[in-house]
């Protein structure tokens, strides 16, 4: 099988062209094909190689000059600065232990609460949605960045036993768990990988069609109600999945 050129894996992508070079030009940076202080390719050389206008690569190069990842000097050239960070901000938790946990250094705003939400059956593979939930948009933040906005529905009837502090301080699965008479049954994790459209960029503070994590949670109880879905976006830059595959 023939290798593709870096031209045909562009044209292939529905992606703007400046975003998926500023990826490649990050990923030489992070592999070190670029090093730390080198001088890199002219704009006219990376436009021959990868078969753009010089445009383009002017627009990507601002993208990761943004970043921090390079200095550009008139006449002098462009030289890598530094490395793409690799501080995650959010770690997806794959048990149960682990999504009941948050995050001490992370702050939890509430950007709307809708009471009266109804959630269609027919999306759901498991359990039996609620007559009615309250539907809350949360942004999750860490040092003042956002890494996390989720949908999260609560199912009314539980209200309650919720107390109102702890929407925005716990995570979606603390919620509903250790809630009194309330026995959550069965509870599923659904990971996707996407990219950001305009209102999740501008939440996350990233650029159109970045990589992004969707995250969907259930909570199913002892007689089969769905009492909690929460529809999570991460930033796909700052996150991490790590399984354990033996117990």
């Amino acid at each position: 099988m023939a290798k593709s050129s870096p031209t045909d894996l562009l044209e292939k992508s529905n992606v703007a062209r400046y975003i998926q070079l500023a990826s490649v030009f990050r990923g030489r940076i992070e592999r070190g094909d670029w090093p730390i202080g080198a001088r890199i390719s002219t704009v006219e050389q990376l436009a021959k190689e990868f078969g753009v206008a010089s445009m383009t690569i002017r627009q990507a190069l601002d993208q990761i000059e943004k970043e921090g990842l390079i200095d550009r000097f008139r006449a002098k050239g462009t030289f890598v600065r530094a490395k793409p960070e690799r501080d995650l901000w959010c770690e997806v938790q794959t048990d149960w232990n682990g999504l009941l946990m948050s995050r001490a250094d992370a702050q939890i705003e509430v950007l709307s609460d809708s009471p009266g939400a109804t959630l269609l059956q027919t999306e759901f593979d498991h359990g039996t949605v609620a007559p009615s939930y309250r539907h809350l948009r949360r942004l999750h933040r860490r040092q003042d960045a956002a890494f996390l906005v989720a949908d999260v529905y609560v199912d009314e009837r539980l209200q309650p036993l919720i107390p109102e502090q702890n929407y925005t301080t716990t995570t979606a699965m603390r919620l509903v768990s250790d809630l009194p008479g309330v026995k959550v049954k069965d509870a599923r994790q659904i990971l996707s990988v996407a990219t950001a459209d305009v209102e999740t960029a501008n939440f996350l503070g990233i650029s159109l069609n970045d990589p992004i994590v969707l995250v969907q949670r259930l909570a199913i109880d002892q007689d089969g109600s769905l009492i909690l879905v929460a529809n999570g976006i991460y930033r796909g830059d700052k996150v991490r999945i790590e399984m354990s595959l033996i117990e």
